[in-house]
């Protein structure tokens, strides 16, 4: 299923529900009486439905929270290689054999294997990297997130609804943020439990309550809690953005002088079409850059483009300065952050869970 397959219904879920859906018992009444609104007929059981075959037919990757997994714990980097070519697929397996490598690309550059590194105790990271140089005898670039301007990772497509014309996540409990960072073994069990989506029904916060033998209540209350405090980014629809049309997806570098990497980022990432902004540290001699935003295009044509507005904005605010385009050609491993092992060591295991609300 491509997005040339879609219905005027589909192209509404798919605009609307990226963010803001209901953390309520019955969320599906007012995220379907908010498309009713907007001139698209559906009941609560039909948008149910639509959402599931949307999820089996992988147009979404998944329906529920969008963790922010720094946030929850451990540490994630991404690193690049510069892999020869009569190597590269040998290099590849090693390389995936690592069960810290969740994600892994190969991109049209001189550093050709991108790939990003999830631990649950971030003194790991130089163990594993050390790891993985002495087996393939290659140098490793670690390059952590030093600022992150932007991760919105939202895909509209053409439709009935505009991007932000329906946000219902002032739908749900009043909650206090905690004063704290480690979570409660309860707590831990909620991330585990989402990570993989929402059940796919109409009640589906009093099923995730039910898996982990906790109160629908309690349910309601952390996640919003968690939206709150910046755990959970956002509750919605998290899209395979191949299948809606978004084929083109380069990685733009930007040498910025560090005095004005701030300035810069923060309008690159006010431009709607950059998902991610990030800060990283260059490599002397080996990679000069350090601001990098992320663009995706229907086609090659709006993804240049694209580029070509985010070098307008660059050099409007510090002059012309080096860069490149980083497009990826190929995955080469795709299996998410492991949330539970991260979660598990950000546990505060001596405290009491069991009263509602922690």
């Amino acid at each position: 299923m491509t997005d040339a397959d879609f219905d005027r219904t589909d192209r509404a879920i798919v605009n609307a529900f990226q963010g803001g859906f209901p953390v309520v018992e019955q969320p599906y009444e007012p995220a379907a009486a908010a498309l009713r609104d907007h001139g698209v007929a559906i009941t609560a059981e039909e948008l149910c439905a639509r959402i599931r075959t949307l999820v089996e037919d992988d147009v979404f990757s998944r329906f529920g929270t969008l963790v922010d997994a720094s946030a929850i714990g451990g540490e994630a980097s991404l690193v690049a290689m510069a892999v020869p070519e009569d190597r590269f697929e040998e290099v590849t397996e090693t390389v995936n054999g690592y069960r810290e490598v969740a994600h892994n690309y190969e991109r049209d550059h001189s550093l050709n294997m991108w790939f990003v590194l999830s631990v649950a105790d971030p003194e790991r990271v130089d163990g594993v990297l050390a790891s993985i140089e002495r087996e393939t005898g290659l140098d490793s670039y670690n390059l952590p997130k030093m600022q992150e301007f932007e991760l919105k990772a939202l895909f509209p497509v053409e439709g009935p609804v505009s991007e932000g014309d329906v946000d219902l996540s002032d739908l749900g409990p009043d909650v206090t943020t905690a004063d704290r960072d480690v979570l409660r073994p309860r707590e831990r069990d909620l991330v585990v439990e989402l990570q993989d989506g929402f059940p796919l029904t109409l009640t589906p916060y009093a099923d995730i309550a039910d898996a982990i033998g906790t109160p629908t209540d309690w349910v309601l209350r952390t996640v919003q809690r968690f939206l709150a405090e910046g755990r959970f980014r956002r509750v919605g629809v998290v899209p395979n953005h191949y299948a809606l049309g978004y084929t083109e997806n380069p990685m733009t570098v930007w040498d910025v002088p560090d005095q004005d990497v701030e300035t810069v980022g923060r309008a690159v990432a006010s431009l709607p079409f950059v998902t991610h902004c990030y800060e990283r540290p260059r490599h002397e001699g080996v990679w000069p850059y350090n601001l990098f935003a992320m663009v995706h295009g229907r086609s090659p044509e709006g993804a240049s483009e694209r580029v070509e507005q985010v070098r307008e904005t660059v050099f409007a605010r510090c002059g012309p300065v080096d860069n490149d385009r980083v497009d990826s050609t190929r995955i080469l491993k795709k299996t998410g952050i492991r949330l539970a092992e991260r979660a598990a060591a950000n546990t505060e295991v001596s405290k009491d869970s069991s009263v509602v609300g922690e």
